[in-house]
């Protein structure tokens, strides 16, 4: 009787798997589920550094980012936060291609156990910045969320501070914020469809808005103002986005 390529190929195949599993039987197969975070800080990082395409995270020169972070993304790009060791950490944001223009960015600092971070990297390619934020998150109690404003905006000559009105308030929720600012956390009803609009401080003329923002309760989000001040077309137009923060 003759054997076929095919079957024996299998046959190996399934042997090489049988004889895997039984050498060693402390071998994992997968990476065991981290659930103790204890000594562990959360970091988060969003990107918005004009062009940048294909950005990395590093921690201590090991990546711990899978898909490159594109202009205006977020990692890890869900509602939660990446554990690293805590104490003195270096984390570096760089594009890894050897011919980038890109500048790397890189943050030198301790980051204590149970807490919370987000890296904001912003400004252009060749001279990229970053801006570190310590994120406060309180237990919310009642029905509310929270909300807070990064006005991360790129100009190459002065430009004024800004307020963020809201529709259905028909009031500012933010006020003379500048470029390179984070502020804090500040309540929000969750029960109506808003939209916020960027105006420069004292003025009522919109710059760029944010629809139907519809916060869940008891979740924080981030409001970011990003791009260009000058450009309303275009891939770097000022814009005004939000993610969640958690």
């Amino acid at each position: 009787m003759r054997i076929s390529k095919q079957t024996l190929i299998a046959a190996s195949g399934i042997l090489s798997v049988m004889g895997l599993l039984s050498c060693d039987k402390e071998m994992k197969l997968y990476h065991p589920e981290q659930t103790d975070l204890s000594g562990k800080a959360l970091i988060k990082v969003h990107n918005a550094t004009l062009n940048s395409t294909r950005n990395y995270v590093l921690v201590d020169d090991k990546s711990i980012t899978g898909a490159g972070l594109a202009y205006g993304g977020l990692f890890p790009s869900v509602s939660y936060y990446s554990a690293i060791d805590a104490g003195t950490r270096t984390v570096t944001v760089r594009d890894t291609l050897a011919t980038t223009t890109q500048k790397p960015v890189t943050v030198s600092q301790a980051f204590d156990a149970n807490t919370n971070y987000t890296i904001f990297t912003y400004d252009t390619l060749n001279n990229t910045k970053a801006l570190v934020v310590k994120d406060n998150l309180e237990q919310i109690n009642d029905t509310t969320a929270r909300i807070r404003f990064a006005n991360l905006i790129y100009s190459r000559v002065p430009v004024p501070a800004v307020d963020i009105y809201s529709i259905k308030r028909k009031a500012n929720v933010f006020t003379n914020v500048n470029p390179a600012t984070v502020t804090n956390w500040i309540p929000f009803a969750t029960d109506l469809s808003d939209t916020l609009y960027v105006r420069a401080t004292g003025s009522a003329t919109n710059l760029t808005q944010l629809n139907g923002l519809l916060p869940r309760q008891k979740r924080s989000y981030t409001i970011v103002f990003r791009g260009v001040y000058q450009l309303t077309s275009g891939v770097n137009t000022r814009v005004l986005s939000s993610f969640t923060s958690f």
